[in-house]
Order: C-alpha cells, then structure tokens, then sequence
C-alpha cells in the first residue's frame, strides 16, 4: 500500500465520521442553529469528497461543485443566522434586570 491510498482511505474515513455525526445532529439536535451547523458540516463533507475524489482520479472536473457547495453553505448559513436574530424577543438582558422606579445612575438620584 503506498502513501496516497493510505491517505485516501484515511481522508475517507475521516469522512465518513464526520458525515455520522453531522447526520445525527441532524436528526437528533435539539434546536434550528445545532441543526443548521450540522448541515453545513455535511455541506463540507460532501465537498471533501469530492475534493478527494479530484485528487485520487487526478483531474478537476468537480471544482465548480466544490465552488457551489462553499457559495450555497454561506448563504444558507447567513440566512438561517438572520431567521435566529428575527425570532428573538425584543427585550435585551438588562431591560429584563432593570427595577421599576429606579434611576441608571449608580447610587440613586443624577442629582447627587
């Protein structure tokens, strides 16, 4: 066995266990964003196959894939970010924390 098939068999493993594993977070994530990472992982996945599949069979047909699978990722990943931020509630931390009646000065009173 020479060096490039044991690197091909080793990239394909590793592969393959990032594949499971984002599959599984896939299916079991317990919310959007873990499901959206995990998609983009697979998304990487599959690119890294083919990239490996390029560098076995030494040619570069598949590079606009690669290309299109980076593009697709980033506005998928940029558009699930911007539902996230729109389904947050309006109050921030400190408005939450903040007393009725009370002034943002340290101490009390600004006149002070």
């Amino acid at each position: 066995m020479d060096p490039m098939d044991l690197a091909t068999w080793a990239g394909g493993a590793l592969l393959v266990v990032g594949a499971v594993g984002a599959l599984y977070r896939i299916v079991r994530g317990p919310s959007l964003l873990d499901r959206a990472v995990a998609t983009d992982v697979l998304l990487v996945v599959f690119s890294g196959m083919l990239v490996l599949e390029m560098a076995v069979h030494r040619h570069t047909h598949h590079v606009v894939l690669v290309v299109l699978a980076a593009a697709v990722g980033f506005v998928g990943s940029v558009t699930v970010a911007r539902f996230a931020e729109d389904r947050r509630p309006d109050h921030s931390f400190e408005d939450q924390a903040r007393v009725p009646g009370t002034t943002d000065v340290p101490g009390g009173e600004e006149g002070r």
